[in-house]
């Protein structure tokens, strides 16, 4: 969740601030560009600059899957077709600040790696089946999603499953969407229940359910904006915990938030002071998951569809994870910043990580 990896993010993401050595040419892909330029870093990080999505030498690909921690930049604006999911390994920064550029054709999957972190980037028109825009299993950790901008991918936009934990997606927009995103693989998986997401300043702007739909996991959602959604904004089912504090939530036609699904699988029974567990293949069981609202807002008719007999209980605290995160009141303001301030936006990247060129 946010600060208990968060720090993890920071201290992997200072290693680019160390000073830079002079510049050199990495790779000489084709006529599409003269030059791809990088520099290194000392002994700890490297910074890349790779504007291909091609594999072979200076190509994106080969920057992903590299061993060592690179901070992964781009030297030109364009858009990058993915004929196949493009694997991220440990300790990876791929960073869009400074260009506009925009991931098509599949998306990127994360697959048994820790410490990445996602910057700025766009994500649209993803095809074919079980085609996400992030994919984030089995058993990634410490993971940063931050100021994306994700559409119309034909099965997800961004998947949490089969004991991927220490996750955060934050200041990220939402459009044009089914399935926006799911956490928890089916209720079959039961080491999901290790699962912890942080959702922060998000914009879900009219994507149709999903906003998330949880299993087993635990998740802390404050100060995003859901609108309009289709048939809900936010799903608790199988043992999940949900704690939405400070969100604002803005119906269309469709007028419930919070659904409660049942799911046949495995499920949990509390029976104090024993704990069984008990096999429900073959019928559904009436325990869902829980959800905890918070300091939310419900505007333009929107009813919460909060169960009356949940009543927040069991519901795991942010506390238990990390001592303090900044929490704004679910206002016309905080509304305003998060329709004009998520996705990609048009920032440089920072002094300190320009590549230097010859």
């Amino acid at each position: 969740m946010r600060n208990g990896h968060g720090h993890s993010h920071r201290r992997f993401g200072n290693a680019a601030s160390n000073p830079r050595p002079s510049a050199f040419k990495y790779g000489g892909l084709s006529d599409q560009m003269d030059q791809a330029q990088s520099s290194a870093s000392g002994t700890h990080m490297e910074e890349l600059s790779l504007p291909y999505a091609h594999d072979g030498p200076g190509s994106l690909r080969e920057g992903c899957r590299k061993k060592e921690p690179l901070w992964i930049v781009f030297e030109v604006s364009g858009t990058i077709h993915l004929s196949s999911y493009l694997s991220v390994s440990s300790y990876k920064t791929v960073d869009g600040r400074g260009q506009r550029i925009k991931i098509t054709g599949k998306g990127l999957r994360l697959k048994e790696c820790e410490h990445v972190i996602i910057c700025n980037l766009e994500f649209e028109d993803g095809r074919g089946p079980d085609v996400d825009g992030i994919q984030i299993k089995p058993k990634s950790q410490h993971i940063w999603i931050d100021r994306c901008s994700l559409r119309d991918y034909d099965d997800g936009l961004i998947d949490i499953t089969r004991e991927s934990t220490d996750i955060t997606i934050s200041r990220c927009h939402f459009v044009k969407h089914d399935k926006t995103m799911l956490i928890g693989a089916d209720p079959s998986h039961v080491g999901d229940r290790c699962i912890r997401v942080t959702i922060h300043h998000c914009f879900f702007d009219g994507t149709r359910q999903r906003h998330p739909r949880v299993r087993y996991g635990k998740v802390h959602l404050y100060n995003n904006y859901t609108r309009n959604w289709g048939i809900y904004a936010v799903c608790a089912s199988v043992e999940s915990q949900i704690y939405s504090q400070c969100n604002i939530y803005e119906a269309g036609q469709k007028k419930v938030a919070f659904k409660y699904y049942t799911e046949k699988g495995t499920m949990r029974v509390i029976d104090a002071p024993l704990v069984t567990t008990i096999q429900a293949a073959d019928k559904e069981v009436a325990a869902t998951g829980c959800i905890r609202s918070e300091g939310d807002l419900f505007v333009c008719g929107t009813q919460h569809g909060l169960m009356a007999e949940s009543g927040g209980h069991g519901v795991f605290h942010p506390s238990e994870f990390y001592p303090t995160w900044t929490v704004a009141p679910a206002t016309d303001a905080l509304k305003h910043l998060l329709k004009h301030c998520t996705g990609w936006q048009s920032v440089p990247r920072p002094a300190d990580q320009k590549c230097d060129t010859k």
